[in-house]
């Protein structure tokens, strides 16, 4: 009863192309922000974008992480894949600030004015600074909406009721755990999630949870006004890219699992395998193979249940997206599963019913008007690869590992046209650090190479890779006219460079094209270091300037304006 493919946005009809940034949201730099991006922040870059001619915007994962611990960064780890991360909101966006004296006096106060100045200058991102700046603020907004919206019955209390009424239980039992954790971590900062609380807590569903919520009902819709405003302000900056003709619009991303401690765990136990994390085997890469610290999903409680939590978290991360890039989409055919307190090396493949999972991503897709993309990198069975194509998924290609016999890089000819199609990604070097080779030297640094010889010999095909991406970009007619291709491998990477790597990118025949803003601004070093937890500031550094500053500045304008002609905007959207 599924539609037989996925969607498929008008303005990618007749062989339109988009072009857009893919950016980490909290890395955005303003003059307005308080430390880190937040939705201002990205309606100030749609603007831009749609008017230099992007058809998308990507994201990183936008998921609910834990409010008690705001230091806990990564957006693949999140609490929930059903709400939203709150850290993200643009506080004096929000209704309530207009009328509400005293978070206005509070904001405006020297003190505070001096203290979002430390959280803006700062070159990595200070969340729990962040945090509590915001916390402080928000709690006086509900406490306002509290004793005027909801106590009079106002258009915006009775709105707020209906986002409670729509958004059924589970933002109930979100913002249930969110107060519960709030208050075991008050009195015990080991708290570290559900599965340490006392025993009558531990079950969603139990008398002992029913009995606080009634008893701390204000606080529990705190956490649910907190959600109500992030929906609101996200959905506002998909409209608005719908307004200005984006072809595809937001492009968000769907994290593999959540935390084991968060509240989708505990809302939904009985479809987590909990004595298990999601990895990958041992492979020439990671000889010890990866454990990335996430419970998988049961496959056979999803089928039991008639896949309940995976239709939910397609829905919610749908609803406000022009495309949808599922991460680690080879798990919707089998996930490798490693036991609890063992390694890699005593894992295993668990298959998942892929024909089901994937009519529901189809489904979901026409439903909710939003394209999908697979993050299909590595090795993936033909199985999987042909499942995809059927169900018009688009292929993730970058241009890193899209290389021929012998290390050649392919020709532009050579590129799927159902894919998205980048020079790299958050997990991989910058184009900066990946010419000069920064990424292999912060490795080293960090003992992440078995040996010296290993980083010396990636070193050396580092040399030679530079060499070949310079002979296909001459094969193309796109390389610089001051460039040389020197055999020794030892050209600097010039803006000039820069731009036509990312034209050849564009030439491709794939549907969607994405660039990082790191990339444009020559940022050398990565946005996360595979491996590493606190030994490298992963999701945490921001760019190095100002979004006004970088859309007004020639890099970003002169790299549109290459991409605007190779991939224009359809006469439909524009």
């Amino acid at each position: 009863s599924a539609p037989a493919h996925c969607y498929r946005p008008p303005g990618l009809a007749d062989g339109h192309r988009v072009w857009g940034p893919a950016v980490q949201l909290y890395g955005l730099r303003s003059e307005r922000n308080w430390g880190m991006g937040d939705f201002g922040d990205l309606a100030n870059l749609v603007e831009h974008c749609a008017a230099m001619g992007a058809g998308i915007v990507g994201l990183n994962p936008l998921h609910a992480l834990f409010a008690h611990n705001p230091a806990h960064a990564s957006p693949y780890s999140p609490s929930s894949r059903l709400r939203l991360n709150v850290l993200y909101l643009d506080v004096e966006a929000i209704g309530a600030f207009r009328d509400c004296e005293a978070a206005q006096r509070l904001v405006r106060s020297a003190e505070f004015q001096r203290r979002l100045a430390m959280l803006r200058e700062v070159p990595m991102v200070d969340y729990p600074g962040v945090a509590k700046a915001k916390s402080e603020v928000l709690e006086l907004l509900y406490t306002h909406f509290c004793g005027s919206d909801l106590a009079k019955g106002s258009a915006q209390g009775l709105a707020f009721r209906k986002f409670q009424k729509d958004s059924g239980g589970s933002l109930r039992l979100h913002a249930a755990c969110e107060a519960l954790q709030a208050h075991f971590y008050a009195s015990d900062a080991g708290t570290w999630g559900w599965p340490v609380w006392p025993e009558a807590y531990r079950d969603h569903a139990a008398p002992a949870v029913a009995r606080f919520v009634e008893e701390n009902l204000e606080r529990v819709e705190y956490y649910e006004y907190l959600q109500w405003q992030a929906e609101q302000q996200l959905a506002q900056v998909s409209a608005r890219c719908r307004a200005l003709g984006m072809a595809v619009g937001l492009y968000l991303d769907l994290a593999v699992s959540v935390d084991a401690a968060g509240s989708d765990t505990w809302t939904s136990q009985d479809c987590y395998a909990l004595g298990a994390s999601v990895g990958a085997p041992p492979d020439d890469f990671n000889p010890n193979g990866q454990g990335w610290g996430l419970p998988p999903l049961r496959p056979d409680r999803l089928r039991a249940q008639g896949y309940r939590l995976f239709i939910e978290t397609l829905r919610e991360n749908m609803r406000d997206a022009g495309a949808l890039r599922i991460d680690h989409v080879m798990g919707l055919m089998r996930l490798f599963w490693i036991p609890s307190g063992k390694t890699a090396r005593d894992g295993t493949y668990v298959r998942y019913a892929l024909e089901e999972m994937l009519a529901i991503v189809a489904l979901e897709s026409v439903r909710n008007r939003c394209m999908v993309i697979g993050e299909d990198l590595g090795t993936v069975a033909d199985e999987m690869r042909a499942a995809l194509s059927r169900r018009e998924v688009l292929s993730y290609r970058l241009l890193y590992f899209e290389r021929g016999d012998g290390g050649a890089f392919k020709p532009a000819g050579d590129y799927p046209r159902d894919a998205l199609v980048a020079v790299s990604t958050h997990d991989l070097a910058t184009l900066a650090g990946w010419w000069t080779g920064r990424d292999l030297q912060v490795r080293l640094g960090l003992g992440l190479f078995p040996n010296r010889e290993v980083y010396e010999m990636q070193l050396a095909d580092r040399a030679q890779g530079r060499v070949r991406l310079m002979l296909v970009l001459q094969n193309a007619g796109l390389l610089p006219v001051d460039a040389v291709v020197e055999p020794t491998g030892s050209q600097a990477l010039t803006p000039a460079l820069v731009e036509a790597v990312h034209a050849f990118v564009a030439t491709t025949a794939s549907r969607v094209m994405v660039m990082q803003l790191e990339d444009v601004l020559g940022v050398a070093d990565q946005v996360n270091m595979p491996g590493t937890t606190e030994e490298h500031p992963n999701w945490k550094r921001k760019l190095p300037e100002t979004l006004d500053v970088i859309a007004a500045g020639d890099r970003l304008r002169g790299l549109a304006g290459v991409l605007a002609g190779i991939r224009p905007r359809p006469m439909s959207t524009r």
